[in-house]
């Protein structure tokens, strides 16, 4: 088993690829957006850069997730079904995965990213301060949980902007209380994730390593900011990067016809 792959140079950049990624994710998500790209431009086969990026976004989360609840901004107790869908979907996700195409969702997702990001935008009352619960119990895990941890394992970009309009909506919390409880659930999906790509014996592990700790300082820092800068800086961060992940992901999926469409129009 290769531990790295790639030169020491190459290393030490994703390392700080991994800081900025962990930094945006812990607040508006979207991380990935960085650090799948690098680990292609490093020379990863997709299935590597895929596993590799899993672990070090297990670092991300959970350093986001650690930080949160010394801060006792979320409670595991109330939180351990939440944990568990998250976890068994992400698994299922990650399994179906191998089976299926996932075209039809790739041109979806952008749209959808883009909905999130006008939600935010078009709402700048939403998320200043709990309102009334709309969802308990199951079928809150099941649909914020279940679902968004289920989509985690299997495509997975802006994950965590998912679970946390779910506790927005759903729950009725504050945007930057939902953060905070969205990276727990992130954590655990990712976990999830993680676990079967080891299995498949695709991740890089000193490279991974290496970005894992990386991810573990910059989701630090951006977790605290979460929760002393709250809404007025997480409200932008989402609107950004969900503007920044939709034109990839319409780009990835349409670059010829985009390319082909703007070449019409200055010939």
């Amino acid at each position: 088993m290769d531990w790295f792959v790639v030169s020491p140079l190459v290393v030490g950049l994703l390392f700080f690829v991994a800081v900025l990624a962990a930094f945006i994710d812990s607040i508006a998500g979207g991380g990935g957006l960085l650090t799948v790209p690098a680990l292609l431009a490093a020379g990863m086969s997709p299935a590597q850069a895929l596993a590799t990026n899993k672990l070090q976004g297990v670092g991300g989360s959970f350093s986001a997730s650690l930080y949160f609840v010394r801060r006792k901004a979320v409670d595991l107790r109330e939180q351990k079904l939440n944990i568990a869908m998250a976890f068994g979907g992400s698994v299922l996700g990650a399994t179906l995965i191998q089976h299926i195409e996932p075209g039809l969702l790739r041109q979806v997702l952008p749209l959808l990213i883009i909905a999130i990001g006008l939600y935010f935008l078009l709402m700048p009352r939403l998320g200043e301060e709990d309102r009334v619960r709309r969802l308990y119990g199951l079928p809150f895990a099941l649909v914020a949980g279940g679902c968004v941890g289920f989509y985690d394992g299997f495509f997975g970009p802006g994950a965590g902007s998912f679970y946390a309009l779910a506790f927005v909506t759903l729950c009725g919390y504050n945007l930057a209380k939902s953060t905070a409880h969205a990276k727990v659930l992130n954590f655990a999906s990712n976990l999830g994730g993680l676990l079967f790509f080891i299995f498949g014996g695709k991740v890089v592990w000193g490279t991974g390593l290496v970005m894992l700790l990386g991810a573990f300082c910059g989701a630090r820092l951006g977790a605290s900011l979460v929760l002393s800068r709250g809404q007025t800086l997480i409200r932008p961060m989402v609107v950004i990067v969900s503007a920044v992940m939709s034109s990839k992901l319409l780009y990835d999926s349409h670059g010829a016809q985009i390319g082909a469409w703007f070449h019409s129009i200055i010939s």
